[in-house]
């Protein structure tokens, strides 16, 4: 079999003519290596990655400590799974994490492969445990691709498309967005209608939530409407699960992003930065819940593979003994310091929002939030592309560009970014 060629022109053409028009690239490019914060293509160019394989990487790409972890276990135990045979790293992942989690409550956990396996399973178990169908989540959330993904996600394109007809007993609500004048109160009220008049407590199991959104533009749902939430579903007996998979392991400053509320979740689902690059997920939760289900219903013939969860343990332990939360803090000022400067000078900047940093920038039109422009914030991205910077887009719109750097990212590069920013913005306007 002859080897894949190096010639971008060549790659492009065989990406063409054997991977469907379905899977979307962000941009036209082929990585050869990465390191850190930065990536290396093939015909020899280098971009800082404030994509981070969207929110995987916060330790970086290829972290030492990662590398050599996954390294030792491939000399022990590749695959085996769990449901033939356990092994260690596997209950070690666990136990770790629900302390995390748990914060000294009894916690439990089960591992997956994918984001939308742990959510698929969240409500499964959440389900199991009420004995009730209902799940309410969010408009604006993303919660993965499968057919419950896709029901439980609340945007229409390009997600759900003609995939229909989708999974029954999800019902949708408003997310709080200051910018188009939606408060924690006009959220609670919208929920409080949604089950005074669609589906009663007693027959939902669960309300899922993002802390902050991240395909959904990156909207922050505000310590007020979060406790509030939390009251409510307590009110209920309903559970409560935190979708912790792209603000997980520090993006927002914290290890997770329902602490800035200073709530606690019953049921979190983990995923993209736990592993530092590898493909774990997770559920992690209040044993009782977590126990809900019978032997048997939980599991996955790679969820929780060993070198996945070796290369998490190495993550948690450089989260433990480091300071990379310190990092995300720092970084997340610096960041929405220069932002806040490129606001003030192009007026095409709608709003920045996020916690931490996680941040973005929203592109309007005369200034309205219900003007959304994504032909700008496409230039932006595209201009960055050539100056070097990697960035991507969410929102409803797709209007919003959204900054998702490794933690490990240094101030020089952080400043690196902005000034690309700056000449990416001053190109697009023009």
């Amino acid at each position: 079999m002859a080897a894949v060629p190096a010639n971008i022109d060549d790659l492009a053409a065989l990406r063409q003519a054997n991977v469907p028009r379905g899977v979307v690239t962000a941009h036209p490019i082929f990585v050869d290596r990465a390191q850190g914060s930065r990536v290396w293509t093939t015909d020899g160019r280098e971009y800082l990655d404030f994509v981070g394989g969207i929110g995987v990487l916060n330790v970086g790409h290829n972290h030492p400590a990662v590398v050599e972890a996954v390294k030792r276990q491939l000399d022990r135990v590749t695959h085996m799974a769990f449901q033939v045979g356990a092994y260690d790293v596997y209950i070690d992942l666990a136990r770790r994490l629900n302390g995390l989690v748990g914060q000294g409550r009894d916690y439990k956990s089960v591992f997956l492969t994918t984001g939308a396996e742990a959510v698929e399973n969240a409500v499964k178990i959440a389900r199991a445990y009420r004995n009730a169908p209902g799940i309410i989540a969010f408009r604006g959330g993303f919660h993965g691709r499968t057919l419950l993904g896709m029901t439980l996600t609340g945007m229409s394109e390009p997600y759900k498309q003609n995939f229909g007809p989708f999974a029954g007993d999800v019902h949708h609500t408003i997310y709080p967005d200051a910018y188009r004048g939606i408060d924690a109160d006009a959220a609670m009220r919208e929920l409080d209608n949604l089950l005074a008049t669609t589906v009663a407590p007693s027959r939902v199991a669960a309300v899922l939530i993002e802390p902050v959104q991240g395909d959904g533009g990156f909207l922050y749902a505000g310590s007020d409407f979060l406790r509030k939430l939390r009251a409510l579903t307590e009110k209920h007996g309903i559970l409560l699960i935190c979708d912790e998979i792209q603000t997980g392991f520090g993006r927002t400053g914290k290890l997770f992003g329902f602490e800035h509320s200073g709530i606690q979740p019953d049921l979190v689902t983990v995923a993209k930065s736990l592993a530092g690059g590898l493909p774990l997920s997770g559920v992690v939760g209040r044993a009782d819940v977590m126990d809900a289900p019978a032997p048997g219903g939980l599991g996955g013939t790679y969820g929780g593979n060993a070198l996945a969860c070796a290369a998490a343990l190495a993550v948690l332990d450089l989260f433990e003994q480091g300071d990379l939360l310190g990092q995300s803090l720092r970084l997340g000022e610096q960041l929405r310091a220069g932002l806040d400067r490129l606001a003030g000078k192009y007026s095409q900047i709608g709003q920045l929002r996020g916690i931490g940093p996680m941040l973005a920038m929203e592109f309007v039109k005369n200034g309205d939030p219900f003007q959304p422009d994504a032909e700008i914030g496409q230039r932006v991205i595209d201009h960055a592309r050539e100056l070097g910077l990697l960035v991507i887009k969410c929102g409803f719109y797709k209007n919003t560009v959204r900054l998702l750097a490794p933690l490990t990212t240094t101030a020089e590069e952080a400043q690196q970014a902005l000034d690309i920013l700056d000449q990416a913005l001053a190109r697009a306007v023009q």
